[in-house]
């Protein structure tokens, strides 16, 4: 087996799919490794944790068929460290493998690909594709993943809930204090129930370079593929059920009170220094007669903080919640001007952009 190809391209592959590689966690050794195989001029590099596999496609200079596998951490930081602009030439005999790239050059002890796992294929018969923008996508994700939990012992939670309502396509988190819902897509034309493990959308984010135009996702009833420009990374799905998340979500709330972003959170970063004695809680409160939203908060040790901003109230209200998830809350909006809904101590707190309904976030009090 033999490959030529330039010393950035092969450098960024292998970055990709090394981030995959089970390392010394592995259960199987071969687990660490990288499978480069070549294939009439086709070049894949793959790695897989077993729960997730990562391939990317190579465009090469010069090839010979062949397969083998090598240590994906070691060849990643290997490549990387080549000078740049080099073509580097990359020859298996056997289990070893050479690596030249001007005058450096290095052998690396590989295995052989036999014990590399089959990667399983998406049933073709039962196989839903999605196709959008992957800007679209990017930042849709990043609104939504921020509410997934770390529970391990509720795997449900623990992934990223993606659901067709009304012929659109949705995508939801929760942690069981906090939930987010994106609209994705509209009228998608498939239907999807899948919950997908918010490592591998993280990995598949980290992949998204900025030149990506479009995304594909593909689902079937166990797995869900995304391919990106030249990488694909396939991830198994979730088995749980996904809470039905749409009943929290307040219809209306009593309290509605426009906000700007950039104030809203100069004050919660306020209140949140003084919150960190009283495990991060803030009081968010509105007043008629002051004609402001303010947000409050006080530690024995510490003092206490105050700061109000100065908008249209039409009801007296007051709410606790937690700093931490109202920053972060308030973060994922992309609008300038803001929406926060409450009514009573123990309804849930509605974040939205004020002009924008395909966005929600919703904050659960905490009992003060």
């Amino acid at each position: 087996m033999r490959i030529k190809i330039v010393q950035e391209k092969l450098a960024k592959a292998l970055s990709n799919v090394s981030r995959v590689a089970a390392g010394g966690r592995a259960t199987l050794p071969i687990l660490s490794n990288v499978l480069i195989r070549v294939d009439d001029g086709k070049v894949s590099l793959t790695t897989t944790n077993l729960d997730m596999a990562v391939m990317s496609l190579l465009p090469v200079t010069d090839s010979e068929n062949g397969v083998v596998t090598v240590p994906a951490r070691l060849i990643a930081e290997f490549v990387s460290n080549l000078p740049r602009g080099e073509m580097v030439d990359l020859t298996a005999d056997g289990t070893k493998v050479e690596v030249k790239a001007g005058s450096c050059q290095s052998v690396i002890n590989g295995a052989l690909a036999d014990d590399f796992p089959e990667l399983p294929e998406l049933e073709a018969e039962k196989t839903m594709t999605f196709r959008m923008k992957a800007e679209d996508f990017k930042a849709g994700l990043g609104q939504v993943m921020i509410a997934a939990s770390n529970d391990m012992t509720r795997p449900a939670l623990t992934g990223v809930y993606f659901n067709t309502f009304e012929g659109d396509l949705y995508v939801a988190a929760t942690d069981g204090y906090r939930l987010a819902e994106r609209k994705l897509a509209e009228k998608v034309g498939a239907e999807v129930v899948a919950i997908v493990p918010t490592v591998s959308l993280q990995e598949v984010m980290r992949s998204l370079g900025e030149m990506e135009d479009e995304i594909e996702i593909l689902f079937d009833e166990t797995q869900v593929k995304f391919r990106l420009d030249g990488v694909e990374i396939t991830s198994k799905l979730v088995d749980g059920s996904f809470p039905d998340y749409r009943q929290l979500i307040p219809k209306e709330s009593e309290i509605n009170v426009g906000l700007s972003k950039s104030e809203l959170v100069r004050v919660t970063k306020l209140a949140a220094l003084f919150a960190k004695e009283v495990g991060g809680s803030v009081v968010c409160s509105t007043s008629v007669e002051n004609g402001c939203f303010a947000i409050a908060a006080v530690a024995n040790e510490l003092g206490e903080n105050s700061s109000e901003i100065k908008t249209a109230v039409d009801i007296d209200g007051k709410v606790t919640l937690n700093s931490r998830f109202l920053l972060d809350a308030i973060n994922a909006l992309s609008e300038d001007k803001v929406e926060i809904g409450f009514a009573n101590k123990l309804d849930p707190v509605v974040l939205r952009g004020k002009d924008n309904r395909e966005y929600v976030h919703i904050v659960m009090p905490l009992k003060s």
